[in-house]
């Protein structure tokens, strides 16, 4: 139990450790990375003849067959599993391969009407808004009970589907799920009002009450967590939800729903559509029986969802975007621990992360020493079959973001930017790639395993006003890193930056009671925690004349 609480509570704890190991014991790397420092020169490093050998080797053997079997592919709705109303399915890809691992059920407008249809009924009609608090929490700890229980076919399905290594899936993914079901079971009945004194014989109530009907569209980099994230509180609090799944990644959320069924909850309560953003996304953004919308995914489509909201009934949204997290080493630092970290920041999940720490800036009595310890580091990252003990990175999601990254690779070198090593595919099968740092890339959201080394100097005891200006000098504003001995440096940094989340000497902590979620374009509202909670309620003010009161 205290293993399982340790990598639910903290995301970056296993993954560190095992990306320590892993990279001491890479006496023969299986793939190499790119690293781009801001410079005029190129100069690309490969590996030597025996560890390419050993790269390719990782890429191109025969993928390990996953042992779980493929049990739901069709849309959950009203408690039944069901084709979608025109019959269409379309293919769910391994990205080990490019090959179909299953076809899915293709929802649309039609099939998000009789979802919404169902998950009206059964908040206007049926139990689970009526039921205690305490039944629903029993429900949700049922389910987390569940989760555990099904662990290893869990884990399988989403290392199968999206590419993540299997030690991340099983060892903090799917604990993580569990954790955030009891966090949220827990609060059920803890949601209470208030009452208010008033100015006059009135008694006045405060009441928080279930909006209703949730739309919720996850994203295919964390379909478990996204998942738990968004279901999690909006069932506590006594709503309804319809969630449409990412197309890249359908199965993981289709067989935790079943076990959600398994655990207790009436029909209706929860229905999943598989299918895409223009047809079934845009359909639940502006269907008028949808009480509240929340996104997870790029900034442009949240753009997109947020005027579809407001153009059909003006239904509140909580949006969680993108990122281009600065993370930030002073010349106080441990240099072989800013390293590791920094490298965990940005390569985490094939770099396929809304917070990855992209930017990377380094004072400048560090910066040469860091920057060569990083290329090695990066050089001995083993890229191959996610299923395969030791490796580190899989494969990319899908062809069109395996092909993005590369084109903004050779846009860093174009700048002018100085490429140390990788930045090409890696093997010649599947969606594998070696990570990269750059000029364009210094600005834009990437979502792959791309790491912008740049550099800052300020005068010893002088304020950090330099990197603080650089670092806010985004669009974005989810999340950020500071690595110093200083108290006074992290106080400094810390208050300084504009995001939603600075993580001190560590990063990627993901606790369930920790919000999280970004300034300026990075989202509205937060996720997880109490904050979470007030996504999903409704304040209503009630107030009644009191006659003869003993007291006010």
């Amino acid at each position: 139990m205290a293993a399982r609480r340790a990598a639910s509570s903290v995301l970056s704890r296993c993954l560190l450790a095992r990306s320590s190991s892993s990279a001491a014991a890479a006496a023969s790397p299986g793939g190499k990375s790119a690293l781009l420092g801001p410079g005029a020169l190129l100069r690309k490093f490969g590996t030597a003849p025996a560890a390419a050998a050993a790269a390719t080797a990782t890429t191109t053997e025969e993928p390990i067959q996953p042992a779980v079997e493929i049990k739901y592919t069709q849309l959950l709705i009203n408690g039944n599993f069901v084709d979608a109303a025109s019959g269409k399915t379309f293919p769910t890809v391994d990205p080990r391969t490019g090959e179909v691992i299953a076809r899915v059920a293709e929802g649309d407008s039609e099939d998000i009407d009789r979802a919404v249809a169902a998950a009206r009924r059964a908040f206007d009609e049926g139990p689970w808004p009526r039921m205690t608090a305490y039944e629903r929490c029993r429900v949700l700890l049922r389910f987390a009970d569940l989760i555990e229980q099904h662990a290893d076919e869990i884990a399988a399905l989403e290392t199968w589907d999206n590419g993540k290594t299997l030690a991340q899936s099983a060892g903090a993914e799917v604990p993580m799920l569990a954790r955030c079901m009891r966090y949220y079971a827990g609060w059920a009945d803890k949601i209470h009002g208030l009452v208010v004194p008033a100015d006059g014989a009135h008694h006045a109530l405060v009441l928080h009450e279930p909006v209703g009907v949730a739309g919720q569209i996850i994203p295919w980099n964390f379909p478990l967590l996204m998942f738990a994230w968004k279901v999690g509180p909006a069932l506590a609090c006594g709503n309804t939800v319809v969630l449409k799944t990412a197309e890249q990644t359908p199965l993981s959320a289709l067989y935790v729903a079943s076990l959600l069924h398994e655990a207790g909850l009436p029909d209706g309560v929860l229905n999943v559509v598989s299918g895409f953003g223009p047809t079934a996304g845009a359909a639940l953004c502006s269907h008028m029986g949808v009480d509240k919308l929340a996104f997870t995914g790029s900034t442009g489509t949240g753009q997109i969802v947020l005027e579809l909201a407001a153009r059909s009934n003006l239904k509140p949204v909580t949006l969680e975007l993108g990122g281009k997290s600065p993370f930030i080493v002073m010349d106080d630092a441990d240099v072989d621990q800013a390293v590791e970290l920094a490298h965990h920041a940005v390569f985490f999940n094939q770099g396929q992360c809304c917070c990855a720490g992209s930017r990377t800036f380094v004072h400048e009595r560090v910066y040469d020493e860091f920057v060569e310890k990083s290329k090695a580091r990066a050089m001995k990252r083993v890229v191959g079959d996610p299923f395969r003990n030791g490796v580190e990175q899989g494969p990319q999601i899908d062809e069109e973001q395996f092909k993005k990254i590369l084109r903004y690779v050779q846009s860093g070198v174009d700048s002018g930017a100085t490429l140390l090593a990788g930045g090409d595919r890696a093997g010649n099968r599947g969606f594998y790639i070696q990570p990269t740092d750059d000029m364009k890339i210094a600005r834009e959201e990437i979502f792959g395993p791309v790491q912008t080394i740049l550099k800052f100097s300020h005068a010893r005891g002088s304020g950090v006003e330099e990197v603080i200006r650089r670092a806010n000098a985004s669009h974005y504003g989810l999340a950020a890193g500071v690595f110093t001995r200083s108290l006074d440096a992290a106080n400094t940094l810390s208050r300084a930056l504009r995001v939603g989340t600075v993580w001190v000497n560590c990063y990627d902590v993901f606790d369930a009671g920790i919000p999280f979620g970004g300034y300026k374009m990075s989202g509205v509202g937060r996720e997880k925690g109490v904050y979470a909670l007030r996504n999903y309620l409704q304040t209503k003010a009630v107030v009644t004349p009191i006659r003869d009161a003993a007291w006010l």
